[in-house]
């Protein structure tokens, strides 16, 4: 139903297509503002939003394409992900930031994610006792001027993300540059700061959590709430494939490229590709979604 939504947003609304980015967006860049407000009608009704995806403010979580499903997660990252959107959705002090914003969440050994492209990069991991937090690295980046993220906590617990992020992005709206676009992201201020940025952000963490009582400590009662919504599908044996063994260079070319493990048995992890001729690589024009969603 969601991809159907899609599809009739790209031929209703748009020129015909929707646009999936290397960070997981699908944007639809040619929508008339007085139509606007209409396709957030069609979002909401398919449980979709398209909520701070402008504007200097925390844009969407991103995460691993196979959260929930891959054979090599330490841990599920979609809870963490949907604890954070709520966290970030209208936040009062983050409302005008110095410039956009971007966070990433990677769950798994390898990192799909590749979280030091992003504003704030989070790997999840486990220490030594078992017990899980996260790998924090900040400002990150593309665009003209590429930047990996700095690593600023080697081990954080998890139920500390929302405070630790708090300060992260507390500091970086204080200092942050405003009077140059071109020079507003965090990567700027994390380069030209270095460890007295890092030493910033620690001190605004250690008021957070001494002096004002750590309000956004994630309980283990929150995080069950927000995990219970992402069950795991029933399957019903009509709905298993038979086992088939199609022969052809094509196919065993097309099986080794875009077909890899799960984490259910019997079931395999499929990739569809949007490189296609004639349309510019990410590209899925309203026909396309629909064909996917049949």
């Amino acid at each position: 139903s969601q991809l159907r939504t899609l599809a009739r947003i790209a031929r209703e609304y748009d020129r015909g297509y929707g646009h999936f980015t290397t960070r997981q967006n699908l944007q639809f860049n040619w929508i008339p503002l007085a139509r606007s407000a209409d396709v957030m009608d069609e979002l909401a009704a398919v449980d979709m939003h398209g909520i701070q995806t402008s504007g200097n403010c925390i844009r969407n979580i991103t995460s691993d394409a196979l959260a929930g499903i891959a054979e090599d997660e330490i841990a599920d990252t979609r809870p963490f992900c949907e604890i954070l959107r709520q966290w970030s959705t209208l936040h009062p002090e983050f409302a005008f930031l110095p410039r956009k914003f971007k966070i990433s969440v990677n769950g798994a050994r390898e990192d799909r994610v590749a979280v030091g492209w992003y504003d704030v990069g989070l790997q999840l991991l486990r220490d030594a006792h078992g017990a899980l937090g996260f790998k924090v690295l900040v400002g990150g980046g593309m665009g003209r001027t590429p930047v990996i993220g700095t690593v600023v906590r080697e081990f954080l617990p998890w139920n500390q993300l929302m405070n630790y992020l708090e300060a992260v992005i507390r500091v970086y709206n204080r200092y942050g540059r405003r009077d140059n676009a071109w020079k507003a992201r965090i990567k700027i201020l994390v380069k030209a700061e270095g460890q007295r940025y890092i030493d910033q952000v620690e001190a605004e963490y250690r008021q957070i959590v001494e002096q004002d009582g750590a309000p956004h400590t994630i309980t283990q009662a929150e995080l069950d709430r927000v995990s219970s919504h992402f069950v795991v599908p029933e399957l019903k044996a009509a709905h298993l494939p038979s086992k088939v063994s199609p022969q052809g260079q094509l196919y065993q070319r097309w099986l080794k490229q875009n077909v890899r493990g799960h984490r259910r048995p019997g079931l395999r992890t499929v990739t569809l590709s949007f490189k296609r001729p004639g349309f510019a690589p990410g590209d899925a024009d309203a026909d396309t979604l629909d064909a996917l969603a049949r």
